[in-house]
């Protein structure tokens, strides 16, 4: 935008709107864009569709703010699982043990595997993010008429807040659209568009749904080179909920999240690092820096705008960005490395 003139007007109407100036910049430039699409002479159904498609990513922003600190599993299913099956309370059993653990659920906010979902986890643990559709469409009555329940015309919009929102995400057996979700996740993990986090596909005890999933997989697109072996250890399989909760709890048992500065990547944590995982980490996942050693090291200058994590112990290192299923390795390791209590001087 190189108007001075424009540029000062749309200044002044963000003042006018009582906004906050903090992100004048980007704000201004999404303003231009907007304004680009009359000059582009755009046609008025594409309009339509970045019109709404913005108002629903902001409110759903606006709606997930006040939550930002608690952490949330994105669970699917199929919609049409009816209460009398066994997969039914398995789900639902899931929910409750994973809310006991302080984490909140995100689901479709229909019927079958989302209504077990909120079902276990209860109203306040629960987010809906439904979708409209011909059919299939309702809220169920856990989130109905919640405040934590929002509706989506476009499922690309809807996407966006099961995985950014999502600290871990849960699969239960379903049809074509938990196939999209659970691949679109791999995709996401496979190729670093998503930070890190636990994915468990979830079935009844000696269920095979999964079971042949992943064979499918290892027939098929491993035995073809596909996918690399590392891509196989970004899911979990199991019909155990036990198993499933403590898959997404020890994933934060050391590790707190990653941030890429440069051309590093800086892994926080929560305890302390120790000279053995150091050296650990470096016989082991050497192969995944294109320079230099995995190091301990204080948040870096560029973190200041995340105050809260400032404190927080890191490691950093070169990382060759492409080696993300490695990289979910190295984060197992770290969790499971005995983390030794710190004797104050």
């Amino acid at each position: 935008m190189n108007n001075r003139a424009l540029r000062d007007q749309i200044r002044k109407l963000i003042e006018l709107s009582g906004g906050n100036l903090e992100h004048e910049d980007l704000i201004s430039e999404m303003i231009s864009t907007a304004l680009r699409l009359s000059t582009d002479r755009a046609a008025r159904g594409d309009v339509k569709i970045i019109h709404q498609a913005l108002k629903e990513i902001r409110y759903g922003f606006k709606l997930f703010s006040p939550y930002q600190n608690r952490k949330k599993v994105s669970v699917f299913g199929s919609a049409r699982s009816n209460t009398s099956e066994p997969i039914y309370e398995h789900a639902a059993a899931f929910s409750r043990k994973i809310a006991s653990k302080g984490f909140m659920v995100i689901t479709g906010a229909g019927e079958g595997i989302m209504r077990a979902a909120q079902d276990g986890a209860g109203p306040g643990n629960s987010f809906g993010v439904n979708i409209m559709l011909p059919f299939e469409q309702g809220a169920n009555e856990f989130i109905e008429n919640d405040p934590k329940l929002m509706t989506f015309k476009y499922f690309f919009a809807r996407k966006l807040f099961f995985i950014k929102e999502a600290n871990a995400i849960a699969l239960f057996p379903g049809g074509f659209g938990t196939h999209d979700e659970a691949f679109e996740a791999l995709t996401l993990l496979q190729t670093g568009k998503t930070d890190p986090l636990p994915l468990v596909l979830v079935d009844v005890p000696g269920g095979g749904y999964w079971e042949a999933w992943r064979t499918y997989l290892e027939e098929v697109f491993l035995s073809r080179e596909l996918i690399s072996k590392a891509d196989m250890g970004l899911f979990k399989v199991t019909d155990d909920i036990g198993a499933a909760v403590d898959e997404i709890v020890r994933f934060y048992h050391n590790y707190h999240s990653i941030r890429f500065v440069r051309d590093k990547m800086v892994v926080r944590l929560n305890h302390p690092v120790q000279r053995e995982m150091l050296d650990h980490l470096n016989d082991i996942f050497s192969g995944i820096c294109l320079k230099g050693k995995i190091a301990d090291t204080e948040a870096l200058p560029e973190e200041k705008d995340e105050p809260d994590l400032i404190k927080l112990p890191r490691i950093v290192f070169c990382f060759d960005r492409k080696s993300f299923g490695r990289l979910r390795k190295m984060i197992d390791a770290i969790n499971t490395f005995p983390i030794k209590n710190q004797v104050s001087s």
